[in-house]
């Protein structure tokens, strides 16, 4: 019987201590189901928290009151490749917080209160695969570079939020797109809306629901029309139409041409001057020859 205790001893002994490191590492109110899972779900949390392991790999946090992360909060987790942020109080993004978040695949943000995605977000976050950012009410900005650099990224989720336009440029920076989700925005159908329509039209394969999914608003009367009823002939009033950045450029154009004018009626008219004291000098001095 002692021979059994003592074969079972270093089985026990790493089994105990298995089990004490799991136990010391997983945050207070959390549960953690293997060494590299963090889960942290419906615990009423309004900040992270403490102790997380730091080579945690999945990180579990939905349904909380969380209304902020930290700018370096991802610093320390570099194994980090699950990210599970959805249906929290986060209203923004620091600046940098998952610039260094480079193992990071999925991550959701979805059902929470952010109102922009600024310039420069996700950073060098090039092993994105999927990230959902649907269902925030308030998000009405997206900035033209605020997926750049993420060239991984095949799945992006945009549904029902506030979103009345979108730069098509925010799209065509994403060469590895596969699905997207844009549909429940309060899309706007003027001339601004033109390109992403046409961008749409080019790629609706990779939209789940199709243009019969999408809705906009006409300027004239706000009725809401589906995108499926819609051609590019829709929008062939606004071919012609000038942008804010063309009028920048021909105003801008338009000084600089005036300024070149000046400056060359300045130097023409500084040469005749100069010319006609030449000339009348002659003159005076052959007039005092004769």
């Amino acid at each position: 019987m002692f021979s059994c205790v003592r074969w079972f001893q270093p089985f026990l002994a790493l089994l105990s201590s298995t089990l004490l490191t799991w136990g010391y590492n997983c945050p207070s109110s959390c549960l953690c189901p293997d060494h590299h899972t963090v889960d942290c779900t419906g615990q009423g949390l309004t900040r992270l928290p403490d102790s997380i392991p730091l080579d945690v790999r999945r990180l579990l946090l939905s349904n909380n009151w969380i209304p902020w992360i930290p700018s370096d909060f991802l610093v320390l987790y570099s194994d980090l490749v699950y990210l599970d942020l959805r249906n929290n109080s986060l209203t923004r993004l620091e600046p940098g917080t998952l610039t260094t978040s480079s193992r990071l695949v999925y991550l959701d943000l979805g059902s929470n209160n952010l109102t922009e995605i600024p310039s420069g977000t996700f950073g060098e976050s090039r092993s994105l695969i999927k990230l959902r950012l649907g269902n925030n009410p308030y998000l009405n900005m997206v900035s033209k570079d605020a997926f750049a650099g993420l060239t991984s990224l095949r799945e992006l989720e945009l549904e029902r939020n506030a979103l009345s336009g979108l730069d098509v440029e925010v799209l065509s920076q994403l060469p590895s797109l596969r699905v997207i989700r844009l549909e429940g925005n309060p899309w706007l159908c003027n001339c601004n809306f033109a390109k992403l329509f046409l961008w749409l039209l080019e790629n609706r394969h990779k939209l789940p629901t199709g243009l019969d999914g999408m809705e906009c608003s006409l300027p004239g009367d706000g009725r809401q029309v589906s995108l499926s009823v819609l051609s590019e002939d829709s929008f062939r009033e606004c071919r012609g139409l000038l942008t804010l950045t063309d009028y920048l450029i021909v105003i801008f154009s338009g000084i600089c041409i005036s300024v070149a004018a000046i400056i060359a009626s300045f130097f023409l008219a500084s040469t005749i001057h100069c010319f006609q004291r030449l000339k009348s000098k002659r003159t005076d001095e052959e007039e005092a020859e004769d």
